[in-house]
Protein backbone atom coordinates (compact mmCIF):
# COMPACT_ATOMS: atom_id res chain seq x y z
CA UNK A 1 0.00 0.00 0.00
CA UNK A 2 1.31 3.49 -0.82
CA UNK A 3 -0.75 5.20 1.90
CA UNK A 4 -3.23 6.73 -0.56
CA UNK A 5 -6.87 6.38 0.40
CA UNK A 6 -9.24 4.85 -2.10
CA UNK A 7 -12.45 6.59 -3.12
CA UNK A 8 -14.49 4.12 -1.06
CA UNK A 9 -12.44 4.94 2.05
CA UNK A 10 -12.86 8.66 1.46
CA UNK A 11 -16.64 8.19 1.13
CA UNK A 12 -16.71 6.15 4.31
CA UNK A 13 -14.81 8.84 6.23
CA UNK A 14 -17.19 11.52 4.98
CA UNK A 15 -20.15 9.49 6.19
CA UNK A 16 -18.59 9.07 9.63
CA UNK A 17 -17.76 5.39 9.25
CA UNK A 18 -14.72 3.92 11.01
CA UNK A 19 -12.29 2.45 8.48
CA UNK A 20 -9.60 1.56 11.02
CA UNK A 21 -9.07 -1.91 12.34
CA UNK A 22 -6.80 -3.42 9.75
CA UNK A 23 -7.63 -3.98 6.13
CA UNK A 24 -9.88 -2.22 3.68
CA UNK A 25 -13.50 -1.73 4.67
CA UNK A 26 -14.69 -3.21 1.41
CA UNK A 27 -12.74 -6.51 1.55
CA UNK A 28 -14.96 -9.50 1.06
CA UNK A 29 -15.30 -11.96 3.89
CA UNK A 30 -13.59 -15.32 3.41
CA UNK A 31 -16.91 -17.11 2.89
CA UNK A 32 -18.44 -14.67 0.46
CA UNK A 33 -19.28 -12.23 3.25
CA UNK A 34 -21.92 -9.59 3.63
CA UNK A 35 -19.85 -6.62 2.41
CA UNK A 36 -21.07 -5.17 -0.88
CA UNK A 37 -18.23 -2.81 -1.86
CA UNK A 38 -14.44 -2.69 -1.95
CA UNK A 39 -11.88 -5.13 -3.29
CA UNK A 40 -12.78 -8.70 -4.19
CA UNK A 41 -10.98 -11.64 -2.64
CA UNK A 42 -9.95 -13.63 -5.71
CA UNK A 43 -8.78 -16.51 -3.53
CA UNK A 44 -12.38 -17.54 -2.89
CA UNK A 45 -12.37 -19.49 -6.17
CA UNK A 46 -9.30 -21.07 -7.77
CA UNK A 47 -8.59 -21.04 -11.51
CA UNK A 48 -9.34 -24.75 -11.71
CA UNK A 49 -12.72 -24.22 -10.06
CA UNK A 50 -13.46 -21.33 -12.44
CA UNK A 51 -12.67 -23.53 -15.44
CA UNK A 52 -14.97 -26.28 -14.16
CA UNK A 53 -17.81 -23.83 -13.48
CA UNK A 54 -17.33 -22.35 -16.93
CA UNK A 55 -17.54 -25.79 -18.53
CA UNK A 56 -20.75 -26.59 -16.67
CA UNK A 57 -22.23 -23.22 -17.66
CA UNK A 58 -21.17 -23.74 -21.28
CA UNK A 59 -22.98 -27.08 -21.50
CA UNK A 60 -26.06 -25.66 -19.77
CA UNK A 61 -26.30 -22.59 -22.00
CA UNK A 62 -25.80 -24.71 -25.10
CA UNK A 63 -29.03 -26.55 -24.28
CA UNK A 64 -30.70 -23.26 -23.34
CA UNK A 65 -29.78 -21.72 -26.71
CA UNK A 66 -31.46 -24.61 -28.53
CA UNK A 67 -34.62 -24.10 -26.49
CA UNK A 68 -34.61 -20.33 -27.07
CA UNK A 69 -34.32 -20.95 -30.81
CA UNK A 70 -37.53 -23.00 -30.74
CA UNK A 71 -39.29 -20.19 -28.83
CA UNK A 72 -38.29 -17.22 -30.99
CA UNK A 73 -37.78 -19.00 -34.34
CA UNK A 74 -34.53 -17.09 -34.83
CA UNK A 75 -30.94 -18.28 -34.94
CA UNK A 76 -29.50 -18.08 -31.42
CA UNK A 77 -25.77 -18.03 -30.70
CA UNK A 78 -24.35 -17.94 -27.17
CA UNK A 79 -20.55 -17.76 -26.95
CA UNK A 80 -18.12 -19.40 -24.54
CA UNK A 81 -18.53 -18.04 -20.97
CA UNK A 82 -16.04 -15.95 -19.02
CA UNK A 83 -16.01 -16.69 -15.26
CA UNK A 84 -14.95 -14.13 -12.64
CA UNK A 85 -15.68 -13.05 -9.08
CA UNK A 86 -17.79 -9.96 -8.56
CA UNK A 87 -19.76 -7.94 -6.01
CA UNK A 88 -22.84 -5.74 -6.23
CA UNK A 89 -21.07 -2.41 -6.82
CA UNK A 90 -18.92 -3.82 -9.61
CA UNK A 91 -21.92 -5.51 -11.18
CA UNK A 92 -23.92 -2.30 -11.23
CA UNK A 93 -21.02 -0.35 -12.71
CA UNK A 94 -20.41 -2.90 -15.48
CA UNK A 95 -24.00 -3.66 -16.60
CA UNK A 96 -26.43 -1.12 -17.96
CA UNK A 97 -29.86 -0.55 -16.46
CA UNK A 98 -32.79 -1.10 -16.64
CA UNK A 99 -32.25 -4.86 -16.67
CA UNK A 100 -34.17 -7.94 -15.63
CA UNK A 101 -33.04 -10.37 -12.91
CA UNK A 102 -34.49 -13.88 -13.26
CA UNK A 103 -33.81 -16.10 -10.24
CA UNK A 104 -33.90 -19.90 -10.61
CA UNK A 105 -33.65 -22.24 -7.62
CA UNK A 106 -32.68 -25.91 -7.83
CA UNK A 107 -35.07 -28.23 -6.00
CA UNK A 108 -33.70 -31.68 -6.88
CA UNK A 109 -30.14 -32.87 -7.51
CA UNK A 110 -28.39 -29.57 -6.67
CA UNK A 111 -28.67 -27.32 -3.63
CA UNK A 112 -28.53 -23.66 -4.55
CA UNK A 113 -29.77 -21.03 -6.98
CA UNK A 114 -28.56 -18.84 -9.81
CA UNK A 115 -29.66 -15.61 -11.44
CA UNK A 116 -29.86 -14.71 -15.11
CA UNK A 117 -29.52 -11.00 -16.02
CA UNK A 118 -30.81 -9.70 -19.34
CA UNK A 119 -30.95 -6.17 -20.70
CA UNK A 120 -34.32 -4.48 -21.05
CA UNK A 121 -34.05 -4.22 -24.85
CA UNK A 122 -33.19 -7.93 -25.16
CA UNK A 123 -36.14 -8.93 -23.00
CA UNK A 124 -38.56 -6.88 -25.09
CA UNK A 125 -37.22 -8.38 -28.34
CA UNK A 126 -37.47 -11.95 -26.99
CA UNK A 127 -40.99 -11.48 -25.65
CA UNK A 128 -42.15 -9.84 -28.89
CA UNK A 129 -40.84 -12.80 -30.89
CA UNK A 130 -42.51 -15.23 -28.48
CA UNK A 131 -45.85 -13.46 -29.01
CA UNK A 132 -45.65 -13.83 -32.78
CA UNK A 133 -44.06 -10.47 -33.63
CA UNK A 134 -40.99 -9.80 -35.72
CA UNK A 135 -38.92 -8.47 -32.82
CA UNK A 136 -39.22 -4.83 -33.86
CA UNK A 137 -42.49 -4.02 -32.11
CA UNK A 138 -40.82 -2.66 -28.98
CA UNK A 139 -42.82 -0.24 -26.88
CA UNK A 140 -41.28 2.78 -25.23
CA UNK A 141 -41.07 2.79 -21.46
CA UNK A 142 -40.47 0.15 -18.83
CA UNK A 143 -41.19 -3.55 -19.13
CA UNK A 144 -44.65 -4.49 -17.95
CA UNK A 145 -46.07 -7.53 -16.21
CA UNK A 146 -46.76 -9.20 -19.57
CA UNK A 147 -43.11 -9.07 -20.59
CA UNK A 148 -41.94 -10.24 -17.15
CA UNK A 149 -44.31 -13.19 -17.31
CA UNK A 150 -43.18 -14.07 -20.85
CA UNK A 151 -39.47 -13.90 -20.04
CA UNK A 152 -40.05 -15.99 -16.91
CA UNK A 153 -41.63 -18.68 -19.07
CA UNK A 154 -38.74 -18.47 -21.54
CA UNK A 155 -36.21 -18.82 -18.70
CA UNK A 156 -38.24 -21.69 -17.26
CA UNK A 157 -37.93 -23.67 -20.49
CA UNK A 158 -34.32 -22.66 -21.07
CA UNK A 159 -33.16 -23.57 -17.57
CA UNK A 160 -35.27 -26.71 -17.69
CA UNK A 161 -33.25 -27.79 -20.74
CA UNK A 162 -30.06 -26.82 -18.88
CA UNK A 163 -31.16 -28.94 -15.90
CA UNK A 164 -31.65 -31.90 -18.23
CA UNK A 165 -28.11 -31.41 -19.56
CA UNK A 166 -26.77 -31.27 -15.99
CA UNK A 167 -28.70 -34.45 -15.16
CA UNK A 168 -26.96 -36.38 -17.91
CA UNK A 169 -23.61 -34.90 -16.85
CA UNK A 170 -23.78 -35.90 -13.18
CA UNK A 171 -26.01 -38.95 -13.76
CA UNK A 172 -28.60 -37.65 -11.29
CA UNK A 173 -31.99 -36.01 -11.72
CA UNK A 174 -31.90 -32.20 -11.56
CA UNK A 175 -35.03 -30.04 -11.33
CA UNK A 176 -35.77 -26.33 -10.83
CA UNK A 177 -38.52 -24.19 -9.33
CA UNK A 178 -40.52 -21.66 -11.41
CA UNK A 179 -38.30 -18.62 -12.15
CA UNK A 180 -38.97 -15.23 -10.54
CA UNK A 181 -38.35 -12.14 -12.70
CA UNK A 182 -37.53 -8.71 -11.22
CA UNK A 183 -37.05 -5.45 -13.10
CA UNK A 184 -34.08 -3.45 -11.79
CA UNK A 185 -33.91 0.20 -12.79
CA UNK A 186 -32.25 2.09 -9.88
CA UNK A 187 -28.67 1.90 -8.61
CA UNK A 188 -29.66 2.11 -4.95
CA UNK A 189 -31.70 -1.11 -5.02
CA UNK A 190 -31.06 -3.36 -2.04
CA UNK A 191 -29.58 -6.56 -3.53
CA UNK A 192 -30.93 -8.56 -0.61
CA UNK A 193 -34.44 -8.01 -1.98
CA UNK A 194 -33.44 -10.02 -5.06
CA UNK A 195 -31.20 -12.68 -3.48
CA UNK A 196 -29.29 -12.74 -0.21
CA UNK A 197 -26.03 -13.95 -1.78
CA UNK A 198 -25.82 -10.71 -3.81
CA UNK A 199 -24.84 -8.84 -0.63
CA UNK A 200 -21.37 -10.43 -0.72
CA UNK A 201 -18.95 -11.78 -3.30
CA UNK A 202 -20.45 -14.05 -5.93
CA UNK A 203 -19.49 -15.72 -9.19
CA UNK A 204 -20.29 -13.89 -12.41
CA UNK A 205 -20.41 -15.69 -15.78
CA UNK A 206 -20.52 -13.50 -18.89
CA UNK A 207 -21.99 -14.73 -22.17
CA UNK A 208 -22.34 -12.96 -25.50
CA UNK A 209 -25.78 -13.61 -27.01
CA UNK A 210 -26.90 -13.10 -30.61
CA UNK A 211 -30.47 -13.59 -31.81
CA UNK A 212 -30.67 -13.29 -35.58
CA UNK A 213 -30.05 -9.70 -36.63
CA UNK A 214 -32.10 -8.33 -33.73
CA UNK A 215 -29.91 -8.85 -30.66
CA UNK A 216 -26.13 -8.61 -30.28
CA UNK A 217 -25.72 -8.20 -26.56
CA UNK A 218 -24.47 -9.89 -23.39
CA UNK A 219 -26.17 -11.81 -20.62
CA UNK A 220 -24.91 -12.79 -17.18
CA UNK A 221 -25.37 -15.72 -14.85
CA UNK A 222 -24.68 -15.29 -11.13
CA UNK A 223 -23.80 -18.11 -8.71
CA UNK A 224 -23.17 -18.03 -4.97
CA UNK A 225 -19.55 -18.95 -4.24
CA UNK A 226 -20.49 -22.02 -2.19
CA UNK A 227 -22.83 -23.21 -4.95
CA UNK A 228 -20.05 -22.80 -7.53
CA UNK A 229 -17.73 -24.87 -5.34
CA UNK A 230 -20.37 -27.60 -4.99
CA UNK A 231 -20.76 -27.60 -8.80
CA UNK A 232 -17.01 -28.06 -9.11
CA UNK A 233 -17.03 -30.96 -6.65
CA UNK A 234 -19.97 -32.62 -8.42
CA UNK A 235 -18.42 -32.09 -11.85
CA UNK A 236 -15.01 -33.45 -10.81
CA UNK A 237 -16.58 -36.45 -9.06
CA UNK A 238 -18.68 -37.39 -12.09
CA UNK A 239 -15.70 -36.91 -14.42
CA UNK A 240 -13.48 -39.18 -12.34
CA UNK A 241 -16.17 -41.87 -12.24
CA UNK A 242 -16.48 -41.75 -16.02
CA UNK A 243 -12.72 -42.08 -16.45
CA UNK A 244 -12.29 -45.04 -14.08
CA UNK A 245 -11.54 -48.28 -16.02
CA UNK A 246 -13.91 -51.19 -15.42
CA UNK A 247 -12.68 -53.61 -12.73
CA UNK A 248 -10.76 -56.49 -14.30
CA UNK A 249 -11.48 -60.05 -13.21
CA UNK A 250 -8.48 -61.84 -11.66
CA UNK A 251 -6.95 -64.47 -13.92
CA UNK A 252 -7.49 -68.03 -12.66
CA UNK A 253 -4.42 -69.65 -11.16
CA UNK A 254 -3.01 -72.49 -13.32
CA UNK A 255 -3.65 -75.93 -11.91
CA UNK A 256 -0.51 -77.88 -10.97
CA UNK A 257 0.18 -81.23 -12.65
CA UNK A 258 -2.99 -81.05 -14.73
CA UNK A 259 -3.40 -81.65 -18.44
CA UNK A 260 -4.51 -78.65 -20.53
CA UNK A 261 -8.30 -78.31 -20.59
CA UNK A 262 -10.01 -78.61 -23.98
CA UNK A 263 -13.32 -77.10 -24.97
CA UNK A 264 -15.60 -79.72 -26.46
CA UNK A 265 -17.41 -77.08 -28.52
CA UNK A 266 -14.24 -75.55 -29.98
CA UNK A 267 -12.80 -76.97 -33.23
CA UNK A 268 -9.67 -79.08 -32.86
CA UNK A 269 -6.35 -77.38 -33.56
CA UNK A 270 -5.01 -77.70 -37.07
CA UNK A 271 -2.50 -80.52 -37.46
CA UNK A 272 0.76 -80.24 -39.27
CA UNK A 273 0.69 -81.75 -42.76
CA UNK A 274 3.46 -84.22 -41.94
CA UNK A 275 1.52 -85.34 -38.88
CA UNK A 276 -1.69 -85.71 -40.83
CA UNK A 277 -0.01 -88.09 -43.31
CA UNK A 278 1.13 -90.46 -40.57
CA UNK A 279 -1.08 -93.23 -39.21
CA UNK A 280 -3.15 -92.16 -36.27
CA UNK A 281 -1.45 -94.53 -33.84
CA UNK A 282 1.99 -93.15 -34.69
CA UNK A 283 1.12 -89.51 -33.95
CA UNK A 284 2.29 -88.21 -30.54
CA UNK A 285 -0.57 -87.09 -28.30
CA UNK A 286 -0.43 -83.94 -26.17
CA UNK A 287 -0.37 -84.67 -22.49
CA UNK A 288 0.44 -88.37 -23.00
CA UNK A 289 0.29 -90.14 -19.61
CA UNK A 290 3.25 -91.80 -18.05
CA UNK A 291 3.74 -95.53 -18.03
CA UNK A 292 1.22 -97.27 -15.84
CA UNK A 293 -1.48 -94.58 -16.13
CA UNK A 294 -4.64 -95.15 -18.25
CA UNK A 295 -4.58 -93.41 -21.65
CA UNK A 296 -7.30 -90.82 -22.36
CA UNK A 297 -9.65 -91.76 -25.20
CA UNK A 298 -9.49 -89.28 -28.12
CA UNK A 299 -13.17 -89.54 -29.05
CA UNK A 300 -13.98 -86.05 -27.74
CA UNK A 301 -11.15 -84.40 -29.66
CA UNK A 302 -11.72 -86.23 -32.93
CA UNK A 303 -15.53 -86.06 -32.88
CA UNK A 304 -15.90 -83.21 -35.43
CA UNK A 305 -13.86 -85.20 -38.00
CA UNK A 306 -15.55 -88.57 -37.45
CA UNK A 307 -19.22 -87.64 -37.89
CA UNK A 308 -20.92 -90.42 -39.91
CA UNK A 309 -22.57 -89.44 -43.20
CA UNK A 310 -26.37 -89.53 -42.86
CA UNK A 311 -28.30 -91.28 -45.62
CA UNK A 312 -30.66 -88.98 -47.56
CA UNK A 313 -33.46 -89.85 -49.95
CA UNK A 314 -32.82 -87.84 -53.17
CA UNK A 315 -35.37 -87.91 -56.00
CA UNK A 316 -36.29 -85.61 -58.91
CA UNK A 317 -38.98 -82.97 -58.40
CA UNK A 318 -42.37 -83.65 -59.97
CA UNK A 319 -44.55 -80.88 -61.44
CA UNK A 320 -48.09 -80.83 -62.68
CA UNK A 321 -48.47 -81.00 -66.45
CA UNK A 322 -49.87 -78.09 -68.45
CA UNK A 323 -52.04 -78.21 -71.55
CA UNK A 324 -50.75 -76.60 -74.77
CA UNK A 325 -52.93 -73.54 -74.22
CA UNK A 326 -51.34 -72.87 -70.82
CA UNK A 327 -54.25 -74.16 -68.67
CA UNK A 328 -53.89 -76.75 -65.94
CA UNK A 329 -55.13 -80.17 -66.86
CA UNK A 330 -56.69 -80.67 -63.43
CA UNK A 331 -57.74 -78.32 -60.68
CA UNK A 332 -59.30 -75.66 -62.92
CA UNK A 333 -62.25 -75.39 -60.59
CA UNK A 334 -59.99 -73.66 -58.02
CA UNK A 335 -60.31 -70.38 -59.95
CA UNK A 336 -63.45 -69.78 -57.96
CA UNK A 337 -61.30 -69.19 -54.88
CA UNK A 338 -60.04 -65.86 -56.26
CA UNK A 339 -63.13 -64.62 -58.04
CA UNK A 340 -63.88 -62.22 -55.18
CA UNK A 341 -60.45 -60.54 -55.29
CA UNK A 342 -61.07 -56.85 -56.22
CA UNK A 343 -59.18 -55.32 -59.14
CA UNK A 344 -58.89 -51.67 -60.10
CA UNK A 345 -60.31 -50.79 -63.52
CA UNK A 346 -59.11 -47.53 -65.09
CA UNK A 347 -60.41 -45.86 -68.25
CA UNK A 348 -57.81 -43.67 -69.92
CA UNK A 349 -59.09 -40.94 -72.20
CA UNK A 350 -55.65 -39.98 -73.45
CA UNK A 351 -52.18 -38.75 -72.55
CA UNK A 352 -49.81 -35.90 -73.32
CA UNK A 353 -46.42 -34.56 -72.28
CA UNK A 354 -45.86 -31.05 -70.97
CA UNK A 355 -42.74 -29.22 -69.78
CA UNK A 356 -42.60 -27.94 -66.21
CA UNK A 357 -43.10 -24.36 -67.39
CA UNK A 358 -46.49 -25.29 -68.89
CA UNK A 359 -47.49 -27.22 -65.76
CA UNK A 360 -46.74 -24.17 -63.61
CA UNK A 361 -49.02 -22.10 -65.83
CA UNK A 362 -52.04 -24.32 -65.18
CA UNK A 363 -55.10 -22.38 -64.03
CA UNK A 364 -58.87 -22.82 -64.06
CA UNK A 365 -59.90 -22.75 -67.74
CA UNK A 366 -56.62 -24.13 -69.11
CA UNK A 367 -57.20 -26.57 -72.01
CA UNK A 368 -54.90 -29.59 -72.31
CA UNK A 369 -54.72 -31.29 -75.70
CA UNK A 370 -54.42 -35.10 -75.55
CA UNK A 371 -52.92 -37.61 -77.98
CA UNK A 372 -56.36 -39.10 -78.80
CA UNK A 373 -58.53 -38.04 -81.73
CA UNK A 374 -62.15 -37.17 -80.97
CA UNK A 375 -64.29 -40.31 -81.25
CA UNK A 376 -61.34 -42.69 -80.94
CA UNK A 377 -61.86 -45.62 -78.51
CA UNK A 378 -60.62 -45.15 -74.97
CA UNK A 379 -58.23 -47.56 -73.23
CA UNK A 380 -59.37 -49.85 -70.42
CA UNK A 381 -56.70 -50.91 -67.92
CA UNK A 382 -57.01 -53.48 -65.12
CA UNK A 383 -54.48 -52.97 -62.32
CA UNK A 384 -52.48 -50.85 -64.76
CA UNK A 385 -52.44 -53.49 -67.54
CA UNK A 386 -53.94 -52.58 -70.93
CA UNK A 387 -56.73 -55.18 -71.56
CA UNK A 388 -59.46 -53.64 -73.73
CA UNK A 389 -60.78 -50.73 -75.78
CA UNK A 390 -64.19 -49.14 -75.49
CA UNK A 391 -66.39 -46.16 -76.17
CA UNK A 392 -67.73 -43.67 -73.67
CA UNK A 393 -71.45 -43.82 -72.93
CA UNK A 394 -73.79 -42.10 -70.51
CA UNK A 395 -75.84 -44.22 -68.11
CA UNK A 396 -78.48 -42.08 -66.41
CA UNK A 397 -76.24 -39.31 -65.01
CA UNK A 398 -72.96 -41.22 -64.90
CA UNK A 399 -70.30 -41.97 -67.50
CA UNK A 400 -69.68 -45.53 -68.57
CA UNK A 401 -67.59 -47.48 -71.08
CA UNK A 402 -68.88 -50.02 -73.59
CA UNK A 403 -66.11 -52.56 -74.33
CA UNK A 404 -65.60 -52.81 -78.08
CA UNK A 405 -62.36 -54.84 -78.29
CA UNK A 406 -60.38 -57.19 -76.06
CA UNK A 407 -56.62 -56.87 -76.34
CA UNK A 408 -54.90 -60.29 -76.61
Amino acid sequence: MDGTLSQDEINALLEGMDTSGGGDSGDAAPDGGSVMSGEIDESLLSDVEKDAVGEVANISMGSSATTLFSLVNQKVNITTPVVSLCNWDKLMSDYERPCVFVQIKYTIGLDGSNIMILKEHDVMVITDLMMGGDGTNIQDGEIGELQLSAISEAMNQMMGAAATALSSMIDEKVDISPPQATLLAAMDTDPGEIAEFLRGTFVRINFKMQIGDLVDSSIMQLYPVDFAKSLYDTFITSTKEDQLPPPSEPAPAPAMDAAPAMDAAAPPPAMDQSMAQQPMMQQPMMGQPMMGQPMMQPQMMMQPQMMPMQSMNVQPASFQNFSPDGQLIAGGENITLIKDVPLEVTVELGRTHKPISDILDFAPGTIIELDKVAGEPVDVLVNGKYVAKGEVVVIDESFGVRVTEIIK
